[in-house]
């Protein structure tokens, strides 16, 4: 590990908005603030949202700054990334914001049954390879559910063709609520006032790609806690890459 990565993990240990919970560590020592992160942290009883695979924290700490009367929460296991956002959090003061460095995997550790209202994935992986990987899949879906309040909201946001694509077959096979669905956000004439308010946030990387010419695609629906959750049984075509100026690996051309 860098000297770099070495000084930001021992700073982060003295932030008070960052909880670091991997899951060697969860293991051993139950999480105490489940289900009191409001009357613990927040000291309030404003809404719940978490944004999961936050990295650098950006668009955690700008959502909060856009929606104060919100709770915010980011989620990632990349400590050096996250040091970012919470520093910038506490510099700024932003009261509503708070860092939990952990697995997704065991995510529904850390929220008691309906402690959060909506749930944000900003430019996730879309794991092309591996469908128990991808954060909009039914093995994902079914852990959101055991903390997120009925019909709870799930926005993605993403440049991956891939992932919109099945998660949006995923909304279509579960009959999910689908609230809204766009191929371009950025061009999309009439959009409601909720939605166009989040255009003001692009993260680094979301303008990198922009830049570059991909589309960037937003999708958000209810999640209710009733019905057995099932996978869609379709192929649906490949990214031609895996991250900004990365090419794809595969020679597939198509993946369920």
């Amino acid at each position: 590990m860098s000297k770099g990565k070495l000084e930001k993990f021992a700073e982060m240990e003295t932030f008070s908005n960052v909880f670091q919970y991997p899951y060697s560590v969860i293991e051993s020592t139950p999480f105490a603030m489940r289900g009191q992160w409001r009357r613990d942290y927040f000291h309030n009883d404003n809404p719940i949202v978490l944004e999961l695979g936050c990295g650098k924290g950006e668009y955690t700490v700008e959502l909060a700054k856009l929606y104060p009367e919100i709770n915010f929460i980011g989620v990632d296991i990349k400590g050096a990334r996250m040091w970012k956002g919470a520093k910038m959090a506490l510099e700024q003061g932003l009261a509503n914001v708070a860092f939990l460095r952990t697995n997704i995997e065991i995510i529904d550790r850390f929220f008691a049954p309906d402690e959060v209202q909506e749930l944000w994935l900003t430019f996730s992986d879309p794991q092309m390879k591996n469908v128990h990987k991808r954060l909009t899949s039914t093995f994902f879906l079914e852990r959101y559910r055991r903390f997120l309040e009925n019909n709870g909201v799930v926005h993605l946001k993403t440049d991956s063709n891939f992932l919109f694509t099945y998660t949006t077959h995923v909304v279509s096979a579960n009959k999910l609520n689908l609230l809204f669905r766009t191929e371009d956000l950025y061009n999309t004439p009439g959009i409601d006032d909720q939605t166009a308010k989040i255009l003001s946030i692009q993260t680094y990387y979301e303008s990198m790609w922009i830049e570059r010419g991909l589309n960037i695609r937003y999708v958000k629906f209810e999640l209710p806690h009733e019905g057995t959750l099932i996978e869609p049984d379709v192929e649906i075509p490949l990214d031609e890459y895996r991250s900004y100026h990365r090419n794809k690996r595969s020679s597939l051309d198509a993946r369920k």
